[in-house]
């Protein structure tokens, strides 16, 4: 087969016009989906450009989603799910036959956007409140909007002091703010071996290491994250999703929480406890901010809850470090829009809120025995009130394979891959977003799907001779 070298011009940052050479041959067909880019030396030699310039164009190619990097194999074009490149729209048009259970998003409601008309034209009609919108305010926000979000946790059943939070632009500002304000370039934090794919742009941004830690299904393996601190530098930090780890749903057991905080505490490195993906009170553990509040940073969001595109979170921090984290935040973007925060502390006290709660808790539950029934024949975790499913594969059957078959029939999926910290192989299993789907009939639809497809897998196309 005739390598595919891009045809560039002589002037221009050459790694961007390689990357976006690769976009251009995607739309125009001239590279299809699943199709291997020319390993990176060879092209490198071709366009006599080095090694290094040509990773650099590979990274920025998956990272606007034409393309996915699998380790060991190479970099290959992404199926028809990237064909425009990431595509974050929870309510995909009907028409186009697609569901999409790659992306953890809340279950689509229409009181999410008659709750949100609401409360716009209850500020509307406030000259006061309209007055302050327009106005410079504090970068950890305004001391009534603290103390009403403050509130809204401590309904939930996660008990805040309002002058110990942040307001944020939504989880993954909050990811990225503790990791700017906690650790410098060069310096490295922990994770799961298999954690949030946001810490892991987050870091990669800030130019930290990232050391995956094993896991197990008690969750982080606190022997593991003991070693690495004798054998090494301590951790500047390490991140976790205690209540459900994204993507395999695993609890952080309580002994291990215990054990996280005596570690924290024996080698001086912080916590960063990601809450975001909501779970009722009932299957929440202790919170590591309770545990340990001198050395733990809480990151909490309205994405889960009410609506992703609202992006107001918060971020509950110990008192030593709420000066740096201002000054980090009003060095980014000086503070959070007071209009949307404004808008997020009138719809959280009211009772809307608390009947979309309710709603949401029920119909996850709903889905989640769904999904089960559907898979019985298969081994999976999750929470029983989580957004996603983990499905570890079947002996032999590969998730690259598997997730191509699938969005052939217009079923979208994630593999592991994108979960995965630094060189570490992906498990051959997939991550099902049962939240995101239009409806349960939707989503019985892709399950049946999918339960086809393990159950007669599709043959693995060669890729060499």
């Amino acid at each position: 087969m005739t390598m595919w070298i891009p045809q560039l011009a002589e002037d221009g940052v050459r790694y961007r016009a390689i990357a976006e050479s690769i976009a251009v041959a995607i739309q125009a067909g001239e590279l299809s989906a699943g199709q291997k880019l020319p390993p990176q030396r060879r092209l490198a030699d071709r366009l006599g450009v080095t090694v290094g310039t040509v990773t650099r164009a590979y990274a920025e190619a998956e990272r606007q989603g034409w393309v996915t990097a699998r380790v060991g194999s190479g970099t290959f074009v992404r199926g028809n799910e990237a064909a425009s490149g990431q595509d974050f729209l929870a309510s995909r048009p009907i028409e186009k036959g697609i569901i999409d259970l790659s992306l953890s998003l809340p279950p689509p409601h229409p009181m999410r956007a008659a709750s949100l008309g609401r409360v716009l034209h209850e500020i509307a009609d406030d000259d006061l409140l309209l007055q302050r919108a327009v106005e410079y305010q504090p970068d950890r926000g305004v001391p009534e909007h603290r103390e009403r979000l403050a509130a809204w946790m401590c309904e939930l059943g996660m008990p805040v002091d309002d002058e110990a939070l942040l307001v944020t632009q939504g989880g993954q500002h909050g990811i990225s703010l503790a990791l700017q304000a906690l650790a410098r370039p060069g310096e490295r934090i922990a994770a799961d071996v298999l954690t949030y794919p946001g810490l892991i742009s987050a870091a990669r941004q800030a130019h930290l290491k990232v050391a995956g830690v094993p896991m197990d299904d008690q969750g982080m393996d606190m022997d593991a994250l003991a070693r690495l601190c004798a054998q090494q530098q301590p951790p500047r930090l390490v991140y976790v999703t205690p209540d459900q780890n994204n993507p395999t749903g695993t609890p952080l057991s309580e002994v291990r929480r215990e054990r996280l905080v005596t570690l924290a505490r024996r080698h001086d490195f912080w916590i960063v406890e990601d809450g975001v993906q909501y779970l009722p009170e009932s299957e929440r553990g202790t919170p590591l901010y309770r545990l340990a509040p001198e050395r733990t940073l809480f990151i909490f969001s309205t994405s889960k809850v009410l609506a992703g595109g609202l992006r107001i979170g918060t971020l509950v921090a110990p008192a030593m470090l709420r000066e740096r984290l201002g000054a980090t935040l009003r060095a980014q973007n000086w503070m959070v829009p007071p209009l949307m925060v404004e808008a997020v502390c009138r719809w959280v006290t009211s009772d809307d809120s608390r009947a979309l709660l309710d709603w949401l808790v029920q119909e996850l539950g709903e889905r989640q025995q769904l999904a089960r029934q559907r898979l019985a024949g298969y081994t999976t975790s999750g929470r029983l009130h989580g957004n996603n499913l983990w499905l570890p594969l079947p002996e032999g059957l590969r998730s690259a394979v598997l997730v191509e078959a699938l969005a052939q029939r217009n079923v979208l999926v994630s593999s592991a891959e994108p979960f995965c910290v630094g060189s570490e192989p992906a498990p051959q299993a997939l991550r099902l977003c049962l939240s995101a789907a239009a409806s349960r009939e939707a989503l019985a639809q892709a399950l049946d799907t999918l339960a086809e497809l393990l159950a007669e897998p599709p043959a693995a196309p060669w890729q060499t001779l």
